[in-house]
């Protein structure tokens, strides 16, 4: 929700019912409602470009690589040689650009539902992915990624689940039936990256989110990071049948960014690698805590307040007490 204090426009997102965060925005650039969704381009002081879609801060020109890279290389670092990664979503482009830097990836599929994301991040969003979307090993498919997953017959060395939040449509895909068809794609050493949520804001969508990734893969490896754009501390997780990127050696990480010539690398390193998968105690607490339910058809999650339109209006109190 946008609201104007002192003649300056400010951003709201929330959070949770009880907090959440403003952005100080210069204008809007483009606005466009395709047939899924709204999409945003904001120009703002603290980030620059920044993508919003349904409400939702999606990644910036400044900020994108604290999300992008810890996304891609934990895990393609943990295999020895990837040669094919799955994007489901990613229409930004961030990710892909991040997977083409390995010399060894030969194939990126990305498939992503919405072509008008695509497009409109093509245009105006160069900075975050960096003519990935011209490279030729890159493949575009337009269309329902989670039927994609289901009906192909492909493995793949790397997938990512680049997703909305887990309400409407995207909510099965943060579940055991759906993540039972990623680890089929995967094979027993494919690695499956995905973010899951706050651990500090949404404590039962994050355990939720990691009993069902532990439901469906033996080795299932949350990580921290703080997103500035997302405005808390965010969690991403690896999840494999066989490939653990927690048993890497720093001496192994760096062999391995030298060896594949990783560059342009501005988060990623062999000391974020293993400080963003120690986890602190209230996080262990809850990835442990059994009272937390996989995600499936029979127990869905429906947890209020992640659709922007549950959210309450946003009320701004003056100094003078007087409310708007």
């Amino acid at each position: 929700m946008a609201v104007k204090i002192d003649h300056e426009t400010y951003i709201s997102e929330e959070l949770n019912p009880s907090a959440g965060f403003w952005i100080k925005v210069k204008k809007c650039v483009a606005t466009l409602n395709s047939p899924y969704q709204k999409i945003e381009l904001i120009e703002t002081e603290a980030y620059g470009l920044a993508l919003r879609i349904d409400d939702y801060w999606m990644t910036s020109e400044k900020d994108e690589f604290y999300y992008h890279e810890n996304m891609v290389h934990p895990a393609a670092v943990a295999l020895e040689k990837p040669r094919s990664a799955l994007i489901i979503g990613g229409g930004d482009g961030g990710a892909a650009e991040e997977y083409l830097k390995y010399n060894s990836i030969k194939r990126v599929v990305l498939a992503e539902l919405d072509e008008e994301v695509v497009n409109f991040c093509r245009e105006h969003l160069s900075v975050i992915h960096k003519g990935a979307f011209d490279d030729p090993r890159l493949e575009l498919r337009i269309g329902d990624g989670k039927s994609f997953v289901e009906n192909t017959n492909e493995r793949f060395d790397l997938m990512m689940l680049d997703l909305t939040d887990p309400f409407g449509p995207a909510e099965a895909l943060y579940g055991i039936e759906f993540l039972d068809q990623c680890k089929r794609v995967l094979g027993e050493h494919g690695v499956l990256s995905m973010h899951i949520g706050s651990p500090v804001m949404k404590p039962k969508v994050f355990g939720r989110i990691v009993a069902s990734l532990k439901k469906v893969f033996p080795i299932v490896r949350p990580m921290l990071v703080y997103v500035p754009l997302y405005g808390t501390l965010w969690g991403m997780a690896t999840a494999s049948v066989r490939t653990d990127p927690l048993k890497l050696s720093k001496h192994d990480i760096d062999s391995v960014i030298k060896a594949r010539n990783l560059k342009d690398l501005q988060f990623y390193n062999s000391s974020t690698h293993l400080g963003t998968l120690s986890l602190p105690n209230f996080v262990i607490s809850i990835c442990n805590d059994d009272s937390f339910k996989p995600i499936s058809l029979s127990e869905p999650l429906n947890e209020f307040g992640l659709d922007p339109a549950e959210h309450a209006p946003v009320r701004v109190v003056t100094n003078d007490g007087s409310s708007n």
